[in-house]
């Protein structure tokens, strides 16, 4: 069994330190995270990492992968420990502390992250100088991310840069809450704003104009009966916790008086889609919709008239390869026969696609993730380390 409370609360107090230090960097999705990157670079860079830092467009956020060479110098290979910098809003939140001040309190650590996921970055920054001092016989690379909480959209550019500079990782671990239980596989997530452009006109006139939101109404219900089909026909997994593909709408705005026909209408919808199910097909049916029927009818009144679509965010469903060394190890090291598949996203699949075999693994509880008062319990901390120290060891020479 893993350490009871007591003996985890005395061995989590060095790696605390970490993890406090990055709860109180504020990196909501909306802010920068350059903050953050650059103290973990500094940080890394002494414990003989090398780090390599992918920016969005505005240079206000960036990814960091960070290298270890293993004892004969070589940086191809070996595991990569993943995890995301960013955080999801507080705002409307009831906290009973400031959510950016971490909190420690019978036995469990509080503030926004704690669980989702900064327990996890932490415990493996705490370790990076007992890595330092591992004679390795493969590299180790520590990869973090921005924006995954928005679309695991961060992820990529970093993936991208180690394809290009030919790194070829034995495997990814991916830190997300899971109770220290392997997740072998997860849904993928599509976020999709459609944009209907029709033609205004006083409200008594309406034969002269297009009006977008009774067109965007017509895309919402054919998603919802195209959710209603993949619910009732499949593919399904009972692995899952919701078995089958689903589809939601989110957003949705148009018009500007109840007078005038709208002109516009927008609305963003995501469908999250079981690895057996093809996620490009899904979206593809919903626009041979738009384009096929509904276009044509709104040019008969209004050339100009069109419906458009726009992918915001997409990350693929992950399927760990029960073959794979990665997912043998990490079963073996949790001391679990739990291969749980659940409905969350991340950049695991990302990974996976790019031909690094990826599993789930982390501290905490997904229920406590994106909640007021988020934590995690000292306990799953010192399971964590326990976990990650057993990783290096099976990678020493």
């Amino acid at each position: 069994m893993w350490p009871s409370l007591v003996v985890a609360e005395a061995r989590t107090l060095n790696q605390l330190k970490w993890i406090e230090r990055l709860i109180a960097f504020d990196t909501t999705s909306r802010n920068s995270n350059l903050g953050l990157i650059e103290e973990v670079r500094d940080y890394l860079a002494g414990a003989g990492f090398e780090s390599q830092l992918t920016y969005d467009r505005s240079h206000c956020k960036a990814n960091l992968f960070a290298t270890l060479p293993d004892a004969e110098e070589r940086t191809h290979g070996g595991l990569v420990l993943s995890g995301h910098t960013d955080v999801v809003p507080t705002d409307g939140q009831a906290w009973d502390t400031d959510p950016f001040k971490p909190t420690v309190r019978n036995g469990r650590l509080y503030g926004r992250g704690a669980c989702d996921m900064k327990g996890f970055i932490g415990t493996v920054l705490n370790l990076a100088p007992h890595i330092q001092r591992a004679r390795l016989r493969a590299p180790f690379h520590i990869a973090l991310s921005f924006d995954e909480e928005v679309g695991c959209l961060g992820a990529p550019l970093m993936i991208d840069e180690i394809v290009r500079r030919g790194i070829r990782p034995d495997g990814c671990l991916v830190g997300e809450p899971t109770n220290m239980e392997p997740v072998v596989a997860h849904k993928g997530i599509n976020i999709v704003k459609c944009a209907v452009h029709g033609r205004a006109a006083h409200s008594s006139q309406t034969l002269s104009s297009v009006n977008a939101i009774d067109y965007a109404a017509s895309i919402i219900l054919f998603i919802h009966r195209l959710a209603d089909r993949l619910e009732s026909s499949g593919p399904r997994d009972p692995a899952f916790d919701v078995p089958f593909t689903t589809a939601s709408i989110g957003l949705i705005a148009g018009g500007t008086a109840a007078n005038i026909v709208p002109a516009r209408c927008e609305f963003t919808f995501e469908y999250r889609n079981l690895p057996a199910t093809d996620a490009a097909a899904v979206l593809a049916e919903i626009v041979a919709y738009a384009r096929e029927i509904l276009i044509p009818q709104m040019r008969k009144r209004y050339p100009a008239a069109d419906i458009t679509f726009e992918r915001l965010a997409s990350a693929p469903a992950l399927e760990s390869d029960p073959t794979a060394a990665i997912t043998k190890h990490v079963r073996s090291l949790a001391r679990s026969d739990s291969a749980q598949k659940l409905a969350y996203a991340t950049e695991a699949g990302q990974f996976q696609v790019a031909g690094v075999p990826s599993i789930v693994c982390g501290p905490g509880s997904i229920e406590q993730a994106h909640q007021a008062n988020e934590f995690v319990t000292l306990e799953q901390l010192a399971d964590c380390e326990s976990f990650v120290k057993a990783l290096i060891s099976a990678a020493l020479m």
